[in-house]
C-alpha cells in the first residue's frame, strides 16, 4: 500500500497499531530510509511538509488602509474644501501628496512582507534524515512519507512518525493532549482504540523531544498530520505597533485636533477682525492645515525602522518581532549563555592523562591538525587505547565543507573524532574494524555512554565514557586520590573532563545491559576539553562595558569553568560567581544586592534564569536574554528581548524569542544593540528635522494673518516643499550611520520621551529661525518690487535651502558639523541633494510648474542672497550647539 497523501480523503491507517515492519512495508520504505530519487518523486506526489500558506490581505485593501490615519483625514478635508472653493490646483496638489504618501506606505508594506518571508526562509527548521543510507540535514519542508528521521532531546518533531527505535525517549505533547508530563515512548504497537495520549509508539508533528534518542519513519506530512487535521491555526501576518509608532500615532491625533482648533480660530479671526471673504479665509485655513501637518513623517519613521531591521539582518540578527528594534537600543543588561555564544562551541581536547603520563594536544576546533605532546618523562601508558575508546564510544562524524570542518553530533564527541585523526587514525577504517553491536546512550541520570564492539583480532569489548566520577565508580580500584587531583587540575583551567574505561567480554555477546557496566571496568584515563572564547567577543564585551550595558553569564556549566571563561573575556574586573544551589538560598529581598555583585551564574536551571530576569526587570533594567533549549522559553518570553540561537536553538526557543542569532554569536547581540541605538537616534533626527519645517510654515502663515499681510506661500507651494523634502532629504536620515559615541553613552531609560527637552527647544528655536528667514526674504523681494509670485518663489527656495543646511546640522547633534565627514555627507545624501536641486530649478524656471504652483523665475543674484541666509542660519545653529556643549550637554540624543 503506498503512503497516504495529504490530499487523500480516506482516513489513514492506525499506524500506532501496526508493528514497525508492517509500517515500513506500507509506506514502502526500509530502516535505511529512502533513496534521493524516490524521495524526490514522493515530494512531487505529496507536496511539501507544510501547512497551507496564510491568506494575505488583498492588494487593493492594503492600499486603501494607507489612508486610515487621522493626519490623512485632515489633509483630505482641506483638499475637499479647496476644491469646492474653485482652487482646483491647490486641491489637486494636496490630493497628489496624500496619494504619494499612500504609495510610499504601500510599497514599504510590500517590502516588509517580502522581508518577513525572507526571514522565514532564513529560519527554516532542519531535521536529520537517512537518505541513501547516510545521515543528511534537510529542511523540514522536504520530508516525505517513508523518510527515516533521527531525533534527540530538544528537537521539534517535524512530521507524524512511527517509532522504529527508542532509547529513554519522552516527548512533550501538551499542545495535542493537554498533559503537562512528558509522554514516555517505546517501539511496541498499541491497541487500535488507544487514545491519542496513549499512542506511545507515535511521534506527532509540533511536539518536542524532552529526553532520549529515537529513530522513526514518517507516515504523514503537512496538513495530513494530526496537528494539521485538528488545528484551525492559520499563519497570519502580524500587525505589530511598536511603542514608538504608538507615540507617533498619539502625537498625530493630538496634532490633528490642535491644527483643527487653530484653523477654526484663525478662520473666525480672518472673518471677524480682517473682514476676509469666505473664500480667502478658507484658503488661509487650508494653508495652515497643510503647513502644520507632517504628512510624510509616519512613512519616513516606518522606513527608518525597516532599514534598521535590514541592517540587523545583514549582521546575522534576525528580528522576528518589530518592537525588538526599539527595545534593543534601550537594553541595559544582557544575560547570555556561555557555550557557543560567548565561546566557539567547537570543543577541543586540550589535555590527556593516561596512567601517570600527561599530554597536551595542539590545535583548535574540529580541524584535525595538531600534535600530541608528552609533558613529562613518564613512559607511554596507553594513550592510544584512550584515543580509541573516545573514537568508538562516539556517534559523531566530522565533515569538511567549503574548507570548514563541522561536526554531525555532539561537540565533545566531534572533538574526540578530531583527536583520533590527529593521532593518525583512519576513522572509517577503525570503526569498520571495531563493529558496533549495541549501545547505552548517554543520559543525565546515569551520566555515561557505553558501546559494545567486536574486533576480529581483539575480540569483544565494552567502551565507556562519561562523567569521570561516575566512570571511576565502575572500575576496579584505581588510585582515586590521584585521579581526583588530575580531574581538579583540569577543571580549574576551565576544562570539561571526561573519563574513559574499557572491559573485555566473552565473544558472542550481542546486547549491552546496565549490569554489564556496573563493575569490572579498566580505567583508561581522562581528557580535558576546552571551548575557547570567540575572539570577537572580547571586543564586544569591552564595547558593552563602555556603553553601560552589563553582561551576565548564565550557564549550566561548572562554576570553575564558567569563571575561567569570564576572566578571559574580562566580563568584570573581578567576576563574582554563584551557583544555582547558592541562588536558591538567597531570599528575594536580598537578590538585588546579589545581582549587582555577581557576573556569573553557574549550574543553573531554567527556573533560576526566570528568577534572575524578573529580579533585574524589577530594578528597572531592560533585559536581553539568550536561550536555546525548550525549557528556556519562559525566560525568553519574560525578557524584554528574547534571543534564540539560530543554529543550536530548538524550535521552541525560536518561537518564544523576538530575535534569532543566525550565527549564535554574542558579538552579534552587541551589534544589534548598536543598530538599535542607531535606529532610535535616526528616528529622533527625522523628527527634529521634519517638525521645524512644518512649524516655520505654519508660524509664517499665522503671523501674516495676524498682521494682515499677504500670505508668503500658497497652500500648493507649502505642499511642494513638504513633498520634495520628505521623499528626498527626509529619507536620507533613515540611512545615517551611527553617531561616533553611540556605544559610549549609557542606555536610554525604558520610558524615555520621544522629544527630549533639548529636541523640544530645538524644534521651537529652528521654527522661529525659519519664520524669520521667510519674512526677511519676502520683505526683501517686495521692497524691490519683484512681485508676489517672485517673492513667494524666493520664500520656497529659502525654506528648501534652510532645510538643506539644517540637515547637515542635525546629522551630528552631538558634535560640530564643520568637518570633512560632516560637509561631504554620505553617498545617498549627495544623491538626494542633487534631486532636490534639480526639482527646485524646475520649480523656479520651467513653465509647466509655473502654471501649477504660481512660481516665477528669480535672478541669480537673488539666489546668492538665499544661500547667504542659509549660511547665516547654519552658523547660528552651530553657535547654539557650541553653547550647549559648554553647558555640559554633550549627549543630547541620550537625553530623556
Amino acid at each position: 500500500m503506498p503512503p497516504s497523501s495529504q490530499q487523500d480523503a480516506v482516513a489513514p491507517p492506525p499506524w500506532y497499531a501496526l508493528q514497525p515492519d508492517e509500517v515500513l512495508e506500507r509506506v514502502q520504505s526500509s530502516p535505511e530510509g529512502l533513496t534521493s530519487t524516490e524521495a524526490a518523486r514522493r515530494l512531487q506526489a505529496h507536496g511539501r511538509n507544510e501547512l497551507p500558506a496564510p491568506r494575505r490581505q488583498h492588494p487593493v485593501m492594503r492600499f486603501l488602509s494607507q489612508f486610515n490615519n487621522a493626519l490623512i483625514y485632515f489633509m483630505v478635508s482641506a483638499a475637499v474644501i479647496a476644491f469646492f472653493l474653485d482652487h482646483a490646483v491647490d486641491s489637486a496638489v494636496i490630493f497628489a501628496v496624500v496619494l504619494i504618501n499612500a504609495i510610499v506606505g504601500y510599497i514599504q508594506e510590500g517590502k516588509a512582507e517580502q522581508a518577513l518571508e525572507a526571514i522565514r526562509n532564513m529560519m527554516v527548521p532542519q531535521v536529520t534524515v537517512l537518505r541513501d543510507g547516510h545521515r543528511r540535514h534537510l529542511e523540514v519542508g522536504e520530508l516525505v512519507p517513508g523518510d527515516v528521521i533521527v531525533l534527540e532531546a530538544g528537537d521539534s518533531v517535524p512530521a507524524d512518525a512511527r517509532l522504529l527505535r527508542a532509547r529513554q525517549l519522552s516527548c512533550e505533547e501538551a499542545i495535542l493532549t493537554g498533559e503537562s508530563v512528558p509522554s514516555q515512548k517505546q517501539e511496541q504497537a498499541v491497541a487500535e482504540d488507544a487514545d491519542l495520549g496513549d499512542r506511545h509508539c507515535m511521534l506527532y508533528s509540533g511536539t518536542i523531544v524532552a529526553a532520549g534518542q529515537g529513530r522513526a519513519v514518517v507516515v504523514e506530512t503537512g496538513s495530513a498530520t494530526e496537528i494539521g487535521r485538528i488545528s484551525s491555526m492559520i499563519s497570519k501576518v502580524e500587525t505589530l505597533e511598536t511603542p514608538l509608532l504608538q507615540q507617533i500615532n498619539h502625537f498625530g491625533r493630538l496634532f490633528t485636533w490642535f491644527a483643527l482648533s487653530l484653523a477654526l480660530g484663525l478662520l473666525a479671526f480672518a472673518r471677524l477682525v480682517h473682514d476676509y471673504d469666505w473664500i480667502d479665509a478658507f484658503m488661509v485655513v487650508v494653508a495652515i492645515s497643510v503647513g502644520l501637518v507632517p504628512e510624510g513623517l509616519p512613512a519616513v519613521i516606518t522606513i527608518t525602522l525597516a532599514i534598521g531591521v535590514q541592517r540587523m539582518a545583514r549582521r546575522n540578527a534576525i528580528i522576528r518581532r518589530l518592537p525588538a528594534v526599539e527595545t534593543l537600543g534601550a537594553t541595559s543588561v544582557i544575560c547570555s549563555d556561555k557555550t557557543g555564544t560567548l565561546t566557539r562551541n567547537e570543543m577541543t581536547v586540550r589535555r590527556m592523562v593516561a596512567g601517570k603520563a600527561h599530554y597536551l594536544v595542539e590545535g583548535t576546533g574540529y580541524v584535525p591538525e595538531g600534535e600530541i605532546k608528552p609533558q613529562d618523562d613518564a613512559p607511554d601508558q596507553g594513550w592510544e587505547d584512550l584515543v580509541r575508546a573516545g573514537l568508538l564510544c562516539n556517534d559523531a562524524k566530522l565533515e569538511a565543507q567549503s574548507g570548514q570542518w563541522h561536526t554531525l553530533g555532539d561537540p565533545m564527541e566531534g572533538a574526540l573524532v578530531a583527536l583520533a585523526m590527529k593521532a593518525g587514525k583512519d576513522v572509517a577504517q577503525e570503526r569498520d574494524a571495531w563493529r558496533r553491536l549495541d549501545e547505552i546512550p548517554f543520559d543525565s541520570k546515569h551520566k555515561f555512554m557505553a558501546t559494545l564492539h567486536h574486533h576480529e583480532g581483539h575480540g569483544t569489548w565494552i567502551f565507556v565514557k562519561g562523567a569521570p566520577e561516575s566512570v571511576l565508580e565502575k572500575c576496579g580500584h584505581p588510585d582515586q586520590e590521584y585521579w581526583m587531583e588530575r580531574i581538579s587540575e583540569a577543571a580549574q583551567q576551565g576544562e570539561r573532563v571526561l573519563g574513559f574505561a574499557a572491559k573485555r567480554c566473552e565473544d558472542g555477546k550481542q546486547h549491552l545491559e546496565f549490569n554489564d557496566v556496573g563493575d569490572g571496568l579498566e580505567f583508561l584515563g581522562i581528557m580535558g576539553f576546552i571551548d575557547p572564547p570567540r575572539e570577537e567577543v572580547l571586543d564586544a564585551i569591552a564595547s558593552c562595558r563602555s556603553a553601560g550595558v552589563k553582561v551576565k553569564m548564565i550557564t549550566g556549566d561548572h562554576a570553575a569553568t564558567a569563571q575561567a571563561i569570564a576572566k578571559q573575556l574580562h566580563l568584570a574586573d573581578e567576576p563574582g560567581v554563584m551557583t544555582g544551589a547558592e541562588l536558591d538560598k538567597v531570599p528575594d529581598e536580598e537578590l538585588s544586592a546579589v545581582l549587582a555583585n555577581t557576573s556569573v551564574f553557574a549550574r543553573t536551571t531554567p527556573e533560576h534564569k526566570l528568577r534572575i530576569v524578573k529580579a533585574l526587570q524589577q530594578q528597572g533594567e531592560v533585559v536581553a536574554m539568550t536561550g536555546d533549549g525548550v525549557n528556556d522559553a519562559p525566560s525568553l518570553k519574560q525578557a524584554d528581548v528574547g534571543i534564540a540561537m539560530g543554529r543550536k536553538g530548538t524550535e521552541a526557543a525560536k518561537q518564544a524569542s523576538e530575535m534569532v542569532l543566525a550565527d549564535d554569536n554574542f558579538a552579534t547581540i552587541v551589534a544589534a544593540v548598536h543598530a538599535g541605538r542607531t535606529v532610535y537616534d535616526n528616528v529622533r533626527k527625522v523628527i527634529a528635522w521634519t517638525l521645524p519645517t512644518n512649524g516655520g510654515e505654519a508660524l509664517a502663515v499665522v503671523i501674516a494673518l495676524l498682521l494682515g499681510m499677504s500670505l508668503p506661500m500658497t497652500p500648493a507651494q507649502i505642499l511642494w516643499i513638504n513633498m520634495v523634502l520628505t521623499v528626498t532629504l527626509g529619507l536620507v536620515l533613515a540611512f545615517e550611520p551611527a553617531e561616533p559615541d553611540v556605544m559610549e553613552r549609557p542606555p536610554r531609560p525604558r520610558n524615555a520621551a520621544l522629544l527630549s527637552p533639548f529636541l523640544l527647544w530645538r524644534v521651537g528655536f529652528v521654527s522661529v529661525l525659519f519664520t524669520i528667514g521667510v519674512f526677511v526674504i519676502f520683505e526683501y523681494a517686495m521692497q524691490r518690487e519683484l512681485g508676489e509670485e517672485v517673492a513667494r518663489t524666493m520664500v520656497v527656495n529659502t525654506l528648501v535651502v534652510l532645510e538643506i543646511f539644517y540637515l547637515f546640522n542635525v546629522r551630528y547633534l552631538n558634535a560640530k558639523s564643520f568637518s570633512w565627514r560632516g560637509l561631504v555627507g554620505t553617498p545617498i545624501l549627495l544623491v538626494a541633494l542633487a534631486v532636490v536641486i534639480v526639482a527646485q530649478l524646475a520649480f523656479t524656471y520651467t513653465a509647466p510648474l509655473h502654471a501649477l504652483f504660481a512660481s516665477a523665475p528669480i535672478d541669480w543674484r537673488d539666489g546668492l542672497v538665499i544661500i547667504l541666509i542659509g549660511i547665516v542660519f547654519m552658523l547660528v545653529l552651530e553657535f547654539e550647539k557650541m553653547l550647549m556643549r559648554k553647558r555640559g550637554k554633550t549627549n543630547v540624543l541620550a537625553e530623556s
